[in-house]
């Protein structure tokens, strides 16, 4: 795919790797929307990345917006090219002191959000002629369990599952699904987590580039699903 003149929507544009994405994708051409909710970061970013970067206020967690959103933006054979599933969040916790609010937050934010936009979406690419690629951002931990991160685990698990249906389910209608599984990213993420970011986290803006490298691959060409670490995951003040 050249990205040039592409279509796109990244959903928690506003901060983070999100806000990587979208600076990746506008600086190949693409026009973005980015979803989230903190008006004021993504004005900023607005301001950063000029016209082809579209702010979009937005609550994932709400279908009906979301829906009302789609139905009103994309007019007048419009169609989207490319779906960047972002937004996320995560709290943890062993499993009988995880708050119930936390629980059903993670749930909404990283399973339903995901599925209700992609749900939306969908039909608009089947309309679109060319190639279309959804990724959906998992986590390591969509691939392995840990001790006092059950929740979070379970939701990307479960995007872990829904890409691979998703992948099966949408090929043959000439749109890619991909699903990335990075570890441990210096960004605000760790925030609710009690982790400090430390120089051996990975690089949002590198996370990216693995993002941009997949939606530039042949048409004809499916990487459905890669996993990224550290090299050491380790802060460097601590020993092997």
């Amino acid at each position: 795919m050249n990205l040039t003149g592409k279509i796109a929507i990244v959903t928690g544009a506003s901060s983070g790797i999100g806000a990587e994405f979208s600076r990746a994708l506008t600086g190949k051409g693409a026009t973005v929307y980015g979803l989230a909710r903190r008006e004021s970061k993504l004005e900023a970013i607005r301001k950063e990345l000029g016209d082809l970067f579209r702010p979009v206020v937005a609550d994932i967690t709400d279908p009906g917006s979301i829906q009302d959103w789609i139905t009103s933006t994309f007019t007048d054979g419009l169609l989207p090219d490319i779906l960047i599933n972002n937004a996320g969040t995560g709290y943890f916790n062993k499993v009988e002191d995880l708050p119930l609010d936390e629980w059903h937050t993670m749930i909404n934010t990283n399973l339903s959000g995901v599925f209700y936009i992609t749900k939306y979406i969908v039909p608009l690419m089947k309309k679109n002629p060319a190639v279309c690629h959804i990724i959906n951002i998992s986590s390591i931990a969509g691939l392995i369990g840990n001790p006092s991160i059950s929740g979070y685990n379970a939701t990307k698990f479960g995007v872990r599952g829904f890409s691979e249906a998703l992948m099966k389910e949408l090929r043959y209608d000439g749109i890619k699904v991909s699903c990335m599984f990075p570890g441990s990213i210096a960004t605000e993420f760790f925030d609710n987590t009690g982790t400090d970011i430390h120089p051996n986290m990975m690089m949002g803006r590198d996370v990216a580039t693995v993002l941009t490298n997949l939606l530039e691959l042949p048409d004809n060409f499916l990487i459905d699903e890669v996993t990224m670490r550290p090299l050491n995951p380790k802060p460097p003040d601590k020993p092997l």
